[in-house]
């Protein structure tokens, strides 16, 4: 997969210099549209305003990048931190591909999510879907389906409580949703396409999670960085019916052991300094708080460049 994705990058014209030498780096991220395209979009403008020179690099997924970025094919990366930890360890769908030299360079905005329903159903809670046809599957997006799982077991139900209906990603999701071959789907609070089932049906209810020690322990044992987030209602947030929690997870920009400290640096500085500016970019960064920047990472480690400028910060105690 590596071999295969450095060839598409130098096919499509990908070459950068050396980023210690010119100060270029590339930012790999997902396709355009998607929220890790996004981040990075908003990064590398930030970037660029500072001087650091950043050009994005799109992918397919972070199955895809992940590993590019851990080999040294690319600097950074934008993804969500539970991801990179499978990818860091070898686990799941990155077992038998272990990646010790992958490093975190800033947690940025969380990624909130929800199972969306239609507003005029009789589906108010997640144990109201038991026995409901449900979108599953999730072939084209392997974090999907934890997901889900966390989801169901907070109210003691599992994925073989619905009729599963198959779609390979969130979109497809969205898409039987709209169709009515599904009641409900998951995807992040905000987004685009939320936005079109909402107005595609009528109306959304995205239901809850009750935000107890135990749900949260249920739910970190299929998606360990979990935690839940709390929204109300706004104009930006369809389905949002009162203030409610929700499940939500980090997003990080991430890098290599082998990528020099100064660079590192100089980014992670931009991303603390830059929130009005990526916000401009990506509205979601409003979400972003630089004072939680070097917060828990789990299993992965920050690179020693960024953990200069937290300690120089005052972020980060000794």
């Amino acid at each position: 997969m590596k071999a295969i994705f450095a060839s598409v990058m130098l096919a499509a014209g990908f070459a950068l210099s050396s980023a210690a030498s010119a100060q270029t780096v590339g930012i790999a991220t997902s396709n355009p549209g998607s929220i890790f395209h996004n981040i990075g979009t908003a990064v590398a403008n930030a970037a660029n305003q500072a001087g650091l020179n950043a050009t994005i690099q799109p992918a397919t997924s972070p199955n895809q990048y992940i590993p590019y970025v851990a080999s040294g094919g690319i600097e950074f990366g934008a993804a969500n931190l539970q991801e990179v930890n499978y990818a860091l360890e070898g686990k799941e769908w990155f077992e038998g591909s272990v990646n010790p030299d992958l490093r975190i360079v800033a947690l940025v905005m969380p990624l909130v999510e929800a199972i969306f329903v239609r507003a005029d159903s009789d589906i108010r809670s997640i144990a109201d879907l038991r026995g409901r046809p449900m979108v599953d599957g999730y072939t084209a997006q392997n974090t999907i389906l934890p997901q889900l799982d966390a989801m169901y077991a907070t109210v003691g139900m599992t994925r073989a409580d619905m009729q599963p209906v198959q779609v390979p990603s969130v979109v497809a999701g969205a898409d039987a949703f709209i169709a009515g071959d599904a009641v409900g789907f998951i995807f992040a609070h905000g987004a685009g396409k939320v936005r079109e089932a909402d107005a595609s049906v009528g109306g959304l209810r995205a239901l809850p999670i009750e935000n107890t020690p135990e749900n949260l322990e249920l739910a970190r044992k299929f998606w360990p960085v979990a935690f839940f987030s709390q929204m109300s209602p706004g104009p930006n947030s369809p389905g949002v019916e009162e203030t409610a929690n929700f499940f939500a997870y980090p997003q990080v920009i991430f890098t290599h052991a082998g990528v020099d400290d100064e660079v590192v640096y100089q980014l992670t500085k931009v991303i603390h300094e830059s929130k009005e500016l990526m916000t401009q970019t990506f509205p979601p960064f409003n979400a972003f708080d630089p004072a939680e920047m070097a917060g828990d990472t789990g299993v992965s480690e920050f690179h020693p460049g960024a953990l200069r400028f937290y300690r120089e910060a005052g972020l980060l105690s000794e």
